[in-house]
Formats: C-alpha cells, sequence, structure tokens
C-alpha cells in the first residue's frame, strides 16, 4: 500500500514533473506474469525512475545496511524502504548469497518484476562492465524471461555522492525479452550461466550505447582507490609539514571517497537497489547482489 502511496501520490508526480522521463519499448514490459528487469547501473536515482515509468509494481533487492542504520536518518532511511517493500540481502557469500537468490525468486514465483543490476554496482565512470551470472541463474531456476533495461542520463542527474540531483530530462530505455528456456536444467553450468550472462551485458550495451568493459567494475574500482590513494600518498611526501596542500586533500578525499564501495566488496556488504544471486563462473569473485 506505501508503494503505491509514494508513487501515485507523494513522490512520483513530483519526479515526473521535475525530471519528464522518457520510455521507449514500453510494448516490452509484460501486463502479467514474472519477469526480470536487468538494468545497467548509473546511479542511486535508476532505482526511483525504473519504477515509476512502470505501471506494475518492480522489487529490487537491497543491500541489508539500509535497514540497519542507526539514527533518526537510519531509522527513516530503514522505514522507507520497508515501505516500499524492498527486501534486506546480504551478499557475503555461502549462505548470504543462497539468501538473495531465494528472496528473489520468491518474488518471481508470486509473478511479480524483480529488478537486477548485473554489474552489482554503479559504473565508476559512465561505462558498461562485465556481469555477474546471478542474474542467469536466477532467470533458469525463476523460469523466466529477462527484459534489459538501459538507464539513460541518471549519472548526469545524480552523480555518485550527489545527494540533491540536478533537474533535467532522463530516459529509459526498455529492451525485447531475452528468452532462456533453451538452458532449462542447466542452471548448475557455469559456462552456461556465463554464456546468458554475457548475452544480457551485450543487449544492453546496444541498448545503452555505453563503451563495454570486460571487467568487474568493483576491480576498477579498485584500481581507482590505488591509484587515488598512491597520489595522496606522493602529495603527502611532497608537502612541507603542518602545511595542507589543496592537491591533497582533493587526492585524500578522492581516495576515502572511492573506496567505500571497494570496502564494502571486500568486507561482503551488499550494495543498493536490485539483485543478483550467487556469482558463478568460477573466477573466485565475490557474489553479487544489489548495486550502490
Amino acid at each position: 500500500m506505501f508503494y503505491w502511496f509514494l508513487k501515485t501520490i507523494v513522490i512520483g508526480p513530483i519526479i515526473k514533473l521535475l525530471f519528464r522521463p522518457w520510455v521507449e519499448g514500453e510494448e516490452n514490459i509484460p501486463e502479467e506474469g514474472a519477469a526480470i528487469f536487468a538494468s545497467n547501473h548509473l546511479s542511486f536515482s535508476d532505482s526511483i525512475f525504473l519504477p515509476l515509468v512502470v505501471s506494475r509494481r518492480v522489487t529490487f533487492l537491497a543491500k541489508s545496511d539500509y535497514f540497519t542504520g542507526r539514527g533518526i536518518k537510519g531509522r527513516l532511511t530503514a522505514a522507507f524502504f520497508k515501505g516500499v517493500g524492498q527486501l534486506p540481502v546480504d551478499r557475503s557469500g555461502g549462505k548470504a548469497s543462497n539468501a538473495a537468490l531465494t528472496s528473489g525468486l520468491k518474488v518471481l514465483r508470486r509473478g511479480d518484476l524483480l529488478g537486477i543490476y548485473p554489474e552489482g554496482t554503479r559504473s565508476p565512470d559512465g561505462r558498461l562492465y562485465r556481469g555477474r551470472t546471478g542474474v542467469a541463474r536466477m532467470a533458469l531456476e525463476g523460469k523466466v524471461t529477462v527484459i534489459p533495461v538501459a538507464m539513460i542520463g541518471t549519472d548526469k542527474a545524480q552523480p555518485t555522492g550527489k545527494v540533491i540531483p540536478r533537474i533535467m530530462r532522463v530516459g529509459v530505455r526498455v529492451g525485447k525479452p531475452l528468452d532462456f528456456s533453451r538452458y532449462e536444467g542447466m542452471e548448475d553450468d557455469r559456462f552456461v550461466l556465463r554464456s546468458i550472462t554475457d548475452e544480457i551485458m551485450y543487449e544492453l550495451m546496444l541498448l545503452s550505447g555505453q563503451e563495454y568493459v570486460d571487467m568487474y567494475a568493483t576491480s576498477m574500482k579498485d584500481r581507482l582507490v590505488s591509484a587515488a590513494r598512491a597520489k595522496a600518498r606522493e602529495l603527502q611526501e611532497a608537502a612541507k609539514p603542518g602545511s595542507a596542500a589543496p592537491e591533497l586533500e582533493e587526492a585524500l578525499d578522492a581516495a576515502e571517497g572511492k573506496a567505500r564501495p571497494a570496502q564494502a566488496t571486500e568486507s561482503g556488504e551488499t550494495t543498493s537497489a536490485s539483485a543478483s544471486a550467487a556469482d558463478d563462473d568460477g573466477d573466485g569473485d565475490a557474489p553479487v547482489v544489489a548495486a550502490s
């Protein structure tokens, strides 16, 4: 009930008035039945704009941190996410990954729409990164189609780290449903899962027009963190004792700002807004759930 109250009366009308989101391929959204929306991930606001342009309810698996925050802000955040029906998940691996898969399958078996970000986290530079195979496993086990969705311009409307968005038009491009029923019963074959995931990412590349990078976004974030920290150390060594060089402060801020997503990955915390279960392509990377 709260979901529809926010969408149709409180938040939805205001966002539509300010941002005037456009939609292409709306005819590809199923009027009934379960399906997975597999989207690129450019901004936290992706999880707001995508459900806004879909008449049906879309459920995302959200990082557990959003439900366990302290203080007034933490309690308000938890209340909001619970109110809109988002599901808390932990992506620390093992049993937590199975729990994420189970949560997503429950949504699909109710006949609802599930939102997933196969990249597992927001793109650090606007490019499209390698997908995690959890989306493929969930599609096969849930016996549902996957609908590729490209978010357009949301990274410009609300870049990472910006709380107040910039008022501008954003878009949602919906592709044709992808049917993987030919792989039924092969959800434990990691080569099949990788093939399905790569097909989904290829469709997202075509829809979004993004440059594709064949590495995980979390790995790129780790590189950016390492580079920022190295720059910070270099400036620290060059700075005079007791001085606070602007370049040093900027480098340290950059390192700290980009370190948080990487640290979250290393500690097994989940990321926000959509879901995918364990990564089964055998590369040893952490499982992915929603993204932030």
